[in-house]
Order: structure tokens, then sequence, then C-alpha cells
């Protein structure tokens, strides 16, 4: 069996992590619905947004809210940080204040 030693030993990458790093690309390019199911474990395990599951798995905002129901997860829709949170309270206070003049 080849291993990632194998493949430094003979100068074919400079490092491990190198050789790990590709042969990953290379998963994930012959397995594309690995970045899917990375995306939901991460999403479900890590405070990430459906945006940056979306990312990780190269699909739409929409396409990954979907994905996330097809496999029985709830999307957690809101802002992302504090900072977009207060940002959207004042937006929402701005219009109330000029739709009561």
């Amino acid at each position: 069996m080849i291993t990632i030693h194998d493949l430094v030993a003979a100068k074919l990458y400079k490092t491990e992590e190198e050789a790990v790093q590709d042969a990953l690309r290379h998963l994930i390019q012959a397995r594309p619905s690995l970045k899917i199911e990375l995306a939901i474990h991460r999403y479900k395990t890590e405070d990430i947004s459906v945006g940056k599951a979306a990312r990780l798995a190269g699909v739409s905002f929409e396409q990954m809210k979907e994905i996330l129901l097809s496999h029985g997860v709830q999307p957690r829709l809101g802002p992302e940080s504090e900072a977009e949170a207060r940002a959207e309270v004042a937006t929402l206070e701005k219009f109330g204040h000029e739709s009561n003049r």
C-alpha cells in the first residue's frame, strides 16, 4: 500500500500536508456529494450560517435550505452577527418611524 510518507520520500510532494490536501481535492472532485454531507455536518455541529454552508457545498443559498430540510435539519435564518442584527433593528426602527408619520 502507498503511504503519504512514500509520496514525500519520492519527492512527489514537499510535505505530507501538501499530499493530503491534494488527495482531498481529488476526492471531492470525484465525489461532490461529500461537500454537501460535510456542509450539513458543519452546519449541525458548528455555528455556521446557511450561506457559509452553501459556499462549502458549492450550491446556492436556496438550494442549501432545501438540502438541509431534506436531511431533517431546520435552517436557522437571521443575521449572522451582532452587527448585522443591530443594522436590521435600526432599519426596522427607521421604517417604523417613517410609516407612523
